[in-house]
């Protein structure tokens, strides 16, 4: 194919034909200079401009730039940007410095009636306020420069992380004598519990689980033509109950109860239960959180009817999740819960109660590991 009058043919040695092939083949160099190694191996080749620009792609003046570039200063030149190519910065790092300084604040605290900025109001802002503030050249700024800028210092005015602050000072103290628990939980189980000691529970309620009925009767799976089980989106609500449940940490047996609220009473109801359950005369251990209901005037009165019977060791402040039966109670919500569909609250409770007799039948231990071999027995 011949080459066009006005421009001459490339001429490169074999070693630089070898490292354009190399280069426009590979999958880790920057796109730009992969494409430019293929235009001028594709030029070396005979090809003209215009069937370039169209097999990459491209437009013909930048094909044009890369030959005459690699013809006026060589191959590996032409792969390199020059010295001072593009604008300069028309912002300063003062400027860019104050747009960020005003994300790192909320567009309440400036009068504005949004919690979280945009970028299109903290442009607007910025481009309202810059002179005043002594930045002249933020006064035509962009919402896509402000993405830049903001980019640039990573920072997301306009997202949220939630974190959990510690409210509870005696966070690590109380967080210890949970451990200790777990800790003397895996020793029983390898040299047997003491006889004093039957049982060691880790309890909590569940609340709100929502009893909720189809308007219509799903559609099952269809071989060839529904993969999946078929709803219409409409539902109706009956309520919601809570269920009072606790794990036997040695043996994994769930001991619960399903009613409509989880006051002292019902409470209490769970106490009497496990009493009755295990043998009298022992000591029962419970681990459970700070809800009133746990230390009521009624559970504290009925606890001293049963004196030395039960032990509570109670978690931090937002710290449930050192408590072990949240594990249960999470892969109850994937396992039962998800999509669950009944007619109403009492049946609702008949499949909770069914599920506990299922997993009593073949009940799971769950261990807990996390700065358990920092512990020593006390």
């Amino acid at each position: 194919m011949p080459f066009a009058s006005r421009r001459a043919k490339l001429e490169i040695s074999d070693e630089d034909v070898t490292w354009l092939t190399q280069l426009a083949q590979s999958r880790s160099e920057a796109a730009g200079r992969v494409q430019r190694a293929e235009i001028l191996r594709r030029y070396y080749r005979g090809e003209t401009v215009s069937s370039i620009a169209a097999a990459l792609r491209t437009n013909r003046p930048k094909v044009e730039r890369c030959i005459s570039k690699a013809l006026q200063l060589g191959v590996r030149m032409a792969l390199q940007d020059l010295p001072g190519r593009g604008r300069p910065p028309s912002l300063s790092a003062e400027a860019r410095a104050w747009v960020v300084s005003l994300a790192c604040q909320k567009p309440k605290e400036l009068g504005y009636a949004q919690e979280l900025w945009t970028t299109r109001l903290l442009a607007k802002h910025v481009r309202r306020h810059c002179v005043e503030a002594g930045h002249l050249s933020l006064q035509h700024l962009s919402r896509g420069t402000v993405s830049k800028i903001l980019r640039a210092n990573q920072v997301q005015p306009h997202k949220i992380r939630y974190y959990l602050e510690r409210r509870d000072p005696d966070f690590d103290a109380k967080m210890q004598q949970v451990l200790h628990v777990y800790r003397k939980v895996e020793l029983w189980r390898t040299t047997g519990a003491p006889s004093e000691l039957v049982a060691v529970l880790s309890y909590d309620e569940k609340p709100g689980i929502q009893a909720i009925e189809n308007t219509v009767a799903d559609l099952p799976p269809v071989p060839g033509k529904q993969v999946s089980v078929g709803r219409d989106y409409e539902y109706i609500r009956h309520g919601t109950l809570s269920l009072l449940a606790g794990i036997d940490l040695l043996s994994g047996e769930i001991l619960g109860l399903v009613r409509e609220r989880h006051r002292s009473a019902e409470f209490i109801e769970f106490l009497r239960m496990a009493d009755a359950h295990y043998p009298p005369q022992a000591r029962i251990r419970m681990v459970l959180d700070n809800h009133s209901a746990h230390i009521s005037r009624e559970t504290r009165s009925y606890l001293a009817t049963v004196p030395n019977r039960f032990e509570f060791t109670f978690t931090p402040k937002h710290g449930s999740w050192l408590n072990l039966i949240e594990s249960f109670f999470g892969k109850m919500a994937k396992t039962l819960l998800r999509g669950m569909r009944v007619a109403s609250k009492d049946e609702l409770q008949a499949r909770i109660e069914m599920y506990l007799r299922e997993v009593n039948e073949e009940p799971v231990v769950f261990r807990w590991k996390y700065k358990l071999e920092t512990l020593s027995v006390v």
